[in-house]
């Protein structure tokens, strides 16, 4: 301790710092804490995601309806809305918004000014101040700390605001003000898993996320298949290039990364035939009408993929015989003369198959060109630099869980058993559960990062059984039946049975069980869960254990709207309490700019405390509750010395 103390004196020199870093943290710990917003299962779909943000989960219009209810008309707040949410798009072109002339422009900035003078006004002078644009950041804190109401302050307000428009800077300063305010509005955003996959746009909410100030993200299983395939995971590779295939985004995320697909594309064009088991999801991409040929060359592509990936997924079952999962070695249950599977001991016919590239002797050998195209595939997508960047930032914000201001964050499940009790997952001669399981996983995820070069070691091949192993966290099923959904017509062999943890979550003593295991034993604690799509449309709800956990995955992808009939839950927790949103299909931006209604959006409060939140409360506040604690005790030391030498000069 004294070593420290030492080394804070560094910072902390004489007594009068370190009484003014007192008064500021104390200052600090007495604010409300900031607004955070949770969402989950993304899966690629960048606009809707991007309005969720753009909007604040319709935090925008409420913080306008709070701060001009009684000075604007409704129509004049919906205009407000969409000039915060989209002012890059309203700046750049005529639209229902009236001729942006000087007038137009002293006004609209004079009402942002206010706008962020009201949602700043729970922030400190210096955090609101790290938070505004740098280019714009002095004239801004000019703005809002000039008192109008004093007459040499409102001509001084009026003249840097004038000088700015005549200077033609008023379209930029809009935007900036536009970003200040959303900025302002939601102080930390929280990823709850599955970025990736389905979707066309996941690099394009990477890149968003990288520019948002306070993120985390909780790994989902479509994550961790994207770390583990630049880790050096090959049945990680496939999968993920196969989901491309079949949901029809492989040229997107070719385009998105660099990555090079000609030896993938020329081997599948020689080997397989058009086969329409194998025809891309079209749905994915209603108004893009693919070309016959591009047709077939994803369908022998998707089958190239798809047999590559059985292969190699047969091969890690064979090395890994801990894990139990000689079921999932497909290929092997083959009758290749008969063609058909034996699946839990009934023989079925399979459809269509394309199995040219498979030696019935040996069914798991990978040709010399299989060989060779997935080493190119591997070699590219590990020299992606842009992947590179998103991937490091995944490792470096995300997690398997996170407790954060006394609640439980985690995308899939903590398995259970019958009983109620935490399932046990056996390896090398060690249990894991509960807690223990998810840092498990944890650990050997990031272990693999450091050695992505080496594709067949234990930590990175936990990777895979991590995505659809029947123990896994971010699974929870006993099987993946990828196989038997492509090659097999019966249903009942697609089954893919549920962890009981999706059925005992709904109860109460299930969620405190989970939340005490957690080391969360706080009145307030809550569960954030993602993962399963909540069918909204056979009236299931997201709230769930008696409103102890709340699962909002409700179809931000468009492969799931149909079963949720919703476009997604978020979930917005300010220092009042939690509010559940719910989001309807965005309908794009011409459509917000015609109706000037930003209606995707529907609010309920769902679990008010008692008092409002302070930040002396959250994560944060023990953090900063450690940092005054030093200092005191520095400050002790200081006052010692100086009594001490007080004495000696009276003596």
């Amino acid at each position: 301790m004294e070593a420290y103390l030492n080394l804070l004196a560094k910072d902390y020199d004489s007594r009068q710092k370190i009484i003014t870093e007192l008064i500021n943290l104390e200052a600090i710990l007495h604010l409300p804490k900031g607004t955070e917003l949770y969402i989950s299962d993304i899966h690629g779909e960048y606009e809707g995601f991007d309005h969720i943000l753009r909007t604040c989960a319709g935090n925008v219009q409420e913080k306008i309806n709070d701060c001009f209810k009684d000075e604007l008309s409704l129509k004049e707040r919906q205009k407000m809305t969409v000039l915060i949410a989209y002012p890059d798009i309203v700046m750049a072109e005529r639209t229902v918004f009236e001729v942006k002339d000087e007038a137009w422009y002293r006004q609209t900035i004079d009402q942002l000014l206010q706008l962020l003078i009201f949602v700043s006004s729970k922030y400190t002078r210096s955090k609101v101040r790290k938070l505004l644009p740098v280019q714009y950041a002095y004239v801004i804190e000019e703005l809002i700390y000039s008192d109008k109401h004093l007459p040499d302050k409102e001509n001084y307000f009026y003249t840097v605001l004038d000088y700015l428009i005549d200077l033609a800077e008023g379209k930029q300063f809009i935007i900036a003000l536009a970003d200040s305010i959303r900025t302002l509005i939601i102080d930390h955003v929280h990823i709850i898993g599955d970025i990736y996959d389905r979707g066309t746009g996941a690099d394009l909410v990477m890149d968003r996320l990288m520019d948002n100030h306070e993120i985390d993200i909780q790994w989902g299983n479509h994550d961790i298949l994207w770390m583990g395939a630049f880790f050096g995971s090959k049945e990680c590779l496939l999968t993920l290039l196969r989901i491309a295939a079949r949901y029809n985004y492989l040229f997107d995320i070719e385009k998105a990364y660099g990555l090079n697909l000609r030896p993938l594309f020329l081997f599948a064009e020689k080997a397989y035939d058009k086969n329409s088991l194998f025809q891309p999801k079209k749905d994915n991409k209603p108004k893009l009408k693919l070309s016959d040929d591009d047709l077939t060359l994803l369908e022998k592509v998707h089958q190239a993929l798809s047999i590559i990936q059985f292969k190699l997924e047969g091969q890690l079952i064979k090395r890994r015989p801990e894990f139990d999962m000689d079921q999932s070695n497909v290929l092997e249950h083959i009758n290749y003369d008969q063609q058909t599977i034996v699946v839990k001991g009934k023989t079925y016919q399979l459809e269509q198959p394309c199995f040219q590239t498979i030696d019935p002797i040996d069914p798991l050998r990978l040709t010399e060109e299989e060989e060779q195209v997935i080493l190119s595939l591997l070699e590219s997508f590990q020299h992606s630099v842009r992947l590179k960047e998103h991937i490091s930032f995944l490792m470096d914000k995300g997690g398997m869980y996170l407790k954060y201001n006394g609640h439980l964050l985690f995308h899939g499940c903590i398995p259970m058993l019958e009983s109620g009790e935490f399932m046990p997952l056996s390896l090398n001669g060690k249990s894991y559960k509960g807690k223990s399981l998810l840092d498990f996983f944890d650990y050997h995820i990031r272990k693999s990062q450091q050695s992505p070069h080496i594709s067949t070691d234990f930590s990175t091949d936990l990777i895979w059984y991590c995505w659809c192993g029947p123990i896994s966290p971010l699974f929870g099923k006993d099987r993946m039946t990828t196989f038997e959904r492509y090659f097999i017509k019966n249903k009942e062999t697609h089954k893919e049975i549920e962890n009981v943890y999706f059925k005992f979550r709904n109860h109460e003593e299930t969620c405190l069980k989970i939340l005490s295991e957690f080391g969360l034993t706080f009145s307030t604690s809550r569960i954030l869960n993602g993962h399963t799509p909540v069918k909204t449309l056979q009236g299931e709800s997201p709230i769930r254990g008696n409103g102890l956990l709340f699962v909002i995955d409700g179809g931000l992808s468009k492969a799931y709207q149909p079963k949720t009939g919703i476009a997604g839950y978020s979930v917005l927790n300010n220092s009042y309490g939690f509010q559940i949103v719910t989001h309807q299909p965005f309908l794009g931006v011409p459509y917000m700019l015609e109706r000037l209604d930003d209606s995707s959006s529907l609010k309920k409060v769902i679990d008010q405390i008692d008092h409002r939140l302070l930040i002396e409360e959250t994560t944060i506040g023990e953090e900063l509750l450690r940092q005054k604690h030093q200092l005191l005790a520095l400050l002790a030391t200081y006052q010692s010395s100086l009594a001490l030498n007080e004495r000696f000069e009276i003596e």
